[in-house]
């Protein structure tokens, strides 16, 4: 009991920082950054400047938190045009596209 219990302290002290290291592939921001540009963007605009939805520049997001920004994109906006996107995207995605966003999202290459 006692090793077992030990064995279960050490995970969760793991997990923190392995959710902290965890980062999307060079592949995957590829993807996210073609996804928010295009699929976001038909919405918040190709230049995320603004459209249907307010802009997603980091001048425009600035007052906003990473915990608020994740929280939209994996909940959605309730009685808004703004989808969840849980289930498509897993916590190093939105993790990655809330810092993204917050630092000046970066062009499709």
């Amino acid at each position: 009991m006692q090793r077992g219990l030990g064995l279960v302290m050490s995970l969760m002290a793991a997990v923190p920082a392995l959710a902290q290291s965890s980062q999307p592939t060079l592949e995957r921001q590829q993807t996210l950054i073609h996804m928010v540009r295009q699929d976001c963007g038909s919405c918040h605009g190709l230049t995320l400047k603004g459209g249907l939805g307010p802009a997603l520049t980091a001048d425009a997001l600035h007052e906003r938190s990473m915990d608020a920004l994740a929280a939209t994109i994996i909940n959605g906006r309730p009685g808004t045009p703004m989808p969840p996107f849980q289930g498509l995207l897993n916590e190093a995605d939105v993790q990655w596209i809330a810092r993204q966003l917050l630092a000046g999202f970066p062009e499709i290459r």
